[in-house]
């Protein structure tokens, strides 16, 4: 991680709508061939250079989801943090992240049920000024009544 706010729990009865946390990481060529050992997705795309030069990519590129999974990074360590449980996520990739981009992910807190426990978060993530995917979550944050 290049950069990344304080690990932890923000409880549901600290929340707010707004509050935002990010973290930046440079997509390496070991995370790349992690992710597709974890996932099993060995799509050439991702990991042989001559099979991806000839694709509409001109060149190798991260799995979509291992770009993702940096905002459950973020979720499940920042923003609610440690006790989060995802219930939902979209996503909409736009351009591609390749070996070597620092990819910046942000969540923003957009809203709340408080009875629930539930709260509603845009996310994004980013090259430099290009976005590469954005969506929304949705979780089940903790609570100091239940600790």
């Amino acid at each position: 991680m290049l950069d990344n706010m304080p690990r932890g729990t923000i409880c549901i009865e600290d929340i707010e709508i707004g509050m935002r946390r990010h973290l930046r990481k440079e997509v390496t060529d070991r995370d790349i061939e992690m992710f597709a050992e974890v996932s099993t997705d060995r799509n050439p795309v991702h990991l042989d250079d001559d099979y991806a030069q000839d694709t509409i990519f001109a060149g190798r590129i991260a799995h979509g989801m291992l770009t993702a999974g940096l905002i459950s990074a973020v979720i499940g360590e920042q923003l609610p943090g440690h006790g989060t449980v995802y219930l939902g996520q979209t996503l909409k990739f736009m351009a591609p992240v390749r070996p070597g981009d620092v990819v910046y992910a942000e969540v923003e807190v957009t809203d709340i049920d408080f009875a629930k426990r539930r709260v509603k978060m845009d996310c994004h993530c980013a090259v430099d000024k290009t976005v590469v995917l954005k969506g929304e979550a949705v979780v089940l944050a903790p609570s100091r009544k239940f600790d």
